[in-house]
């Protein structure tokens, strides 16, 4: 609209300006050859050549001509004649050019009432031909899309995968009760803590879940304050030692000394935790875990680089959804609820950051998080 009016306007102005122009050059173009000589050599000094001018100007030029404003009857004619040319024309401009984003919005409108109905397989094109904001908009509503399938996807698996974690622990635990019960196995610590275990897992379970429900809520609370990033690296790398020396993995850490950032620090630390403890599961083969942070002018960057066997291309993305796993006969073997990397991805999002994963080309993975958080040298 600012771009029509303005079209408009500039429009008009330069149809004025050719009208005047061509009127001045028709009153030069009736002046005898010598007078127009004149006239121009005259036009080159004005002030000392003012009393021929003023003498050219009244055999030639209408006094109205001279007079403030449009004081002629064919100016105004003119104006107005102008007005009613430009303006259709400007309108039909405008409405040809919008068509294209017109029948755009009509395709993105279509396809929103097709994602209503519960097709979630819909999405629209767009074309580097079209204004940037409409590729973005495309853009935007392909991913949302998206997500509300593996939203969708994640609801319908999520009962029967929910009932087989949960039960697990819990057939376990009452297993081993019943057969303490019937004499089966003695009645002694070691036997209770077994039991113990078992129901750690199904309480740490629930915590996981209990945790992604705040999370995809929005009210996972964050307490946030000033803390060196390597310090915590290695304090977290220092917990899992016992276990990474048992699969032979070697650990190295890349972060400047004096990076503190503010952020949940025990929540950051729990992402750490979790990110560490998936590469000594699924990529000790590799037996190399690089993490390596760094900045920018308003993102902290932390990898975590392995070079275990990488999965699937079109399973980058399911990695963070709940309960699943690259291998499901690794499942039990290599334990847990299949949680991590959700939670993972709840705890960047609280942070108002991402976790993506992509695949390196001399092998293995990086896990790369992005928080867009309060960075400082200290």
């Amino acid at each position: 609209m600012t771009l029509l009016a303005v079209s408009a306007v500039v429009a008009i102005t330069g149809c004025m300006f050719l009208y005047f122009w061509i009127s001045d050059y028709l009153v030069q173009a009736s002046m005898n050859a010598a007078d127009h000589a004149r006239f121009v050599v005259a036009l080159g000094d004005v002030e000392r050549n003012e009393p021929l001018l003023w003498q050219m100007l009244q055999r030639y030029y209408d006094i109205n001509d001279f007079l403030p404003g449009f004081s002629s009857g064919n100016d105004w004619l003119a104006f107005y004649s102008f007005i009613i040319i430009v303006i259709p024309m400007i309108i039909i401009a405008g409405l040809m050019l919008s068509r294209p984003l017109s029948r755009q919005f009509r395709e993105i409108a279509h396809a929103a009432g097709k994602v209503a109905s519960g097709d979630l397989n819909t999405r629209v094109s767009h074309h580097p031909s079209q204004p940037a904001e409409m590729q973005l908009l495309c853009v935007h509503f392909n991913k949302m899309v998206e997500r509300l399938g593996l939203y969708q996807n994640e609801v319908a698996e999520s009962g029967s995968n929910l009932a087989h974690e949960l039960r697990t622990p819990l057939n376990a635990a009452l297993g081993r009760i019943q057969g303490m019960l019937d004499d089966v196995f003695p009645l002694c610590p070691e036997q209770l803590c077994l039991v113990q275990a078992q129901l750690n897992n199904l309480n740490s379970l629930v915590g996981d879940l209990h945790l992604l429900s705040l999370a995809h809520a929005g009210q996972l609370p964050l307490h946030v304050s000033p803390f060196t990033l390597v310090e915590l690296i290695e304090e977290r790398v220092a917990w899992f030692l016992p276990q990474l020396e048992a699969v032979g993995m070697a650990v190295s850490v890349h972060c400047a000394r004096e990076l503190t950032v503010e952020a949940d620090k025990g929540r950051l630390g729990q992402l750490i935790n979790i990110l560490v403890e998936n590469a000594i599961k699924y990529a000790a083969d590799g037996r190399t875990l690089r993490i390596a942070a760094r900045t920018d002018f308003s993102n902290l960057y932390i990898d975590f680089l392995d070079r275990g066997q990488a999965i699937e291309h079109k399973d980058l993305d399911n990695m963070f959804a709940r309960f699943w796993r690259a291998e499901q006969s690794r499942a039990r073997v290599s334990g847990g609820g299949g949680l991590g990397l959700s939670i993972a991805q709840a705890i960047c999002d609280a942070h108002g950051g991402s976790i993506e994963a992509q695949r390196r080309d001399e092998g293995g993975l990086v896990l790369r998080i992005t928080l867009p958080i309060i960075l400082e040298a200290t």
